[in-house]
């Protein structure tokens, strides 16, 4: 709806992210951190997908782990904004390469995408995995993006992500709506939420948990520049236009100064982990119905 104030405008997001390319990896500490332990927690499956889709890969940290751990695999790396698929492709030339020929050695090609979750330039049943690391809260449609990753995945296929819950930067949202009253920071959906968007899409057993992180700060300009390092910058149809001046920010120190503990200021993030698997697809006969399986009893 175009009077949503939390819609994220997407031309905004994407030229934030694509300005953010070279300075990511050094301020994305947390990201890093979601990285890592959803890397951990495909140790427990058992999948040798052919085809993984990076959805939303950035500067290539996650293509280029996953590379390394299904060697075999062919990586596709997406994301909506240019710049980030340049980095990843200067700094890990090795991620997805498709061997054209095979009898014509080293002549290959990167699998890198730009586009946006929400409408994937990719075929049906197509991939065996899809990984999305703190990607999908920049979607506008939930549900269009979960439906495209269904579609796109194979039957018995693997999806997996990571994204932030409702009290990330609650501290920031408090301070900002204090000093302004504009929109700060993007509507982040709930977990419960969440996983009844993923049975909506058609996936089978979700299975979604949240950790929660505090990074901490000496004062507010420190937190508004890692958020402005990783190209996340507020994108809400309901911010403020324009410069808000020194008065803005005197009110907004201010106003976070009440969060401050042991000389440090919080900024929290709620991350949800979920997980789900495309279903095998049903045999449907030419009259709609589908056979059931009887199996003897032993």
């Amino acid at each position: 709806m175009t009077d949503d104030i939390y819609r994220i405008d997407k031309a905004r997001a994407r030229a934030s992210f694509g300005r953010a390319a070279d300075t990511y990896d050094a301020a994305a500490i947390l990201q890093k951190q979601v990285r890592e332990e959803m890397l951990n927690r495909l140790n427990l499956v058992k999948l040798s997908p052919q085809t993984i889709l990076d959805a939303g890969c950035g500067t290539g940290l996650g293509s280029h782990a996953l590379q390394k751990k299904y060697s075999a695999a062919q990586v596709v790396s997406l994301d909506f904004a240019y710049p980030m698929l340049q980095k990843t492709r200067k700094t890990y030339p090795n991620v997805g390469l498709v061997h054209v020929l095979k009898s014509l050695v080293g002549l290959v090609r990167q699998n890198l995408v730009c586009a946006d979750i929400e409408a994937l330039p990719l075929a049906n049943a197509s991939v065996g995995m899809v990984w999305s690391n703190l990607a999908i809260q920049w979607c506008n449609d939930l549900d269009a993006a979960l439906q495209e990753f269904h579609r796109v995945l194979q039957p018995e296929g693997l999806l997996t992500f990571s994204t932030f819950g409702p009290d990330t930067l609650r501290e920031l949202r408090v301070a900002t709506n204090s000093a302004s009253g504009y929109t700060s920071i993007s509507r982040f959906i709930d977990m419960h939420d969440i996983g009844d968007a993923l049975v909506r899409a058609g996936f089978s057993a979700p299975v979604l948990d949240v950790e929660r992180f505090t990074l901490t700060y000496d004062d507010v300009k420190s937190v508004m520049r890692d958020l402005k390092s990783i190209g996340a910058h507020n994108a809400t149809d309901g911010r403020a236009r324009g410069l808000l001046g020194r008065g803005f920010f005197s009110k907004l120190e201010s106003a976070y100064e009440q969060f401050r503990q042991d000389g440090k200021l919080p900024a929290t993030f709620e991350v949800v982990y979920g997980h789900a698997w495309r279903a095998k697809d049903k045999t449907v006969l030419p009259d709609g119905a589908a056979p059931i399986h009887f199996s003897p009893r032993k």
